[in-house]
């Protein structure tokens, strides 16, 4: 029922400790919001594609972890450029689609127990301020893994749309995928009872 995004491999990327990849991936994205512009963004999708590369993930995968975002730079691009400029715009939607795909990476060649181990043992000295590490080890994990099957959904609704004859019409496309996206969440909810989880 969940899948995760990662793919198997013997890369140094996918041999690196998940607390460094989620470190160099806090790194990255903080330097593009501190420093937004157009020489850090040059940096930052350097770094990114170069360390992609080498890792043998090659370019099919970096574009399927930006192709999702299509809707969003069509969108942001005109209005960025409207309100602040073309500089500004290449800034804000290129450092946006650069975090994305860097977060993609980071999924791709992690184990997602792996990194969710990581993530609760660094929340681990926050427990005696009220956090619960596990809880929010559980959210998270259960976010990555959510984020393929709602893509795949939309896809799935995507193509019964144009099979139909209906490329038009967003309700034959919204309706469907609202469906089985809440179908898909009741399903997880069920999970989590049925183990306890509930309360």
């Amino acid at each position: 029922m969940l899948t995760s995004t990662y793919r198997a491999g013997d890369s140094f990327l996918h041999r690196a400790r998940p607390a460094w990849k989620l470190a160099g991936l806090l790194v990255v994205t903080s330097l593009l919001v501190l420093r937004p512009d157009l020489p850090m963004l040059a940096v930052a999708t350097s770094l990114v594609v170069l360390v992609s590369l080498a890792a043998g993930l090659g370019w099919r995968t970096l574009w399927a972890q930006a192709w999702p975002l299509r809707w969003i730079v069509l969108v942001l691009v005109p209005f960025q450029i409207w309100s602040a400029g073309w500089e500004r715009a290449l800034v804000v939607v290129g450092g946006l689609v650069v975090a994305v795909v860097a977060a993609g990476v980071v999924t791709t060649t992690t184990r997602v127990a792996d990194m969710m181990d990581t993530i609760t043992a660094g929340l681990r000295p926050f427990e005696r301020f009220g956090v619960d590490a596990d809880r929010v080890g559980l959210a998270m994990a259960l976010t990555i893994r959510s984020i393929p099957v709602i893509h795949r959904t939309l896809r799935e609704c995507g193509e019964a749309r144009r099979a139909r004859g209906l490329e038009r019409s967003p309700r034959a496309l919204l309706v469907p995928f609202v469906v089985r996206t809440v179908r898909h969440a009741e399903r997880v909810g069920e999970a989590l009872v049925a183990r306890g989880l509930d309360d």
